[in-house]
């Protein structure tokens, strides 16, 4: 089997997080989807499951984080600074948030880190490894 990714996110409407992270790009997987949670496909090795709350007391009994905390960031590379800024765009306008942080520009990595509408963090990325400076 292919090494593969599958993050779960437990949000509060799940029809607003399937538009969320369909305007960022993902694609709604249906076979893997239903009233209680939503496989949303970002490559073929990257799947994010967006479910209820209900769905994922069924993994997990320990608590939701406090909100306006932050257990963790996600990464997803992306082709250009352009598709960075058009990804911060959808999240803004899809009932996210854009530039959670400061944006990161070090010339050879762009970064702008946002967050969907229960808060997950995500940076939206591009690198131009050949232009990563030399180490030392």
């Amino acid at each position: 089997m292919t090494k593969m990714i599958f993050v779960s996110l437990p949000v509060t409407d799940l029809n607003a997080s399937i538009a969320f992270y369909k305007a960022l790009g993902f694609e709604q997987n249906p076979q893997f989807s239903d009233d209680t949670g939503a496989c949303m496909v970002w490559s073929e090795a990257i799947y994010v499951m967006v479910v209820t709350h209900a769905k994922w007391r069924t993994f997990t009994q320990r608590p939701f984080p406090p909100a306006g905390t932050c257990a963790s960031m996600l990464s997803l590379a992306l082709e250009s600074r352009d598709a960075v800024d058009a990804m911060n765009r959808a999240a803004a306008a899809h009932g996210g948030q854009a530039d959670v942080n400061p944006v990161e520009d070090l010339g050879f990595m762009y970064t702008r880190d946002l967050a969907d509408p229960d808060g997950h963090m995500w940076a939206a990325l591009w690198m131009d490894p050949a232009a990563i400076p030399a180490a030392g």
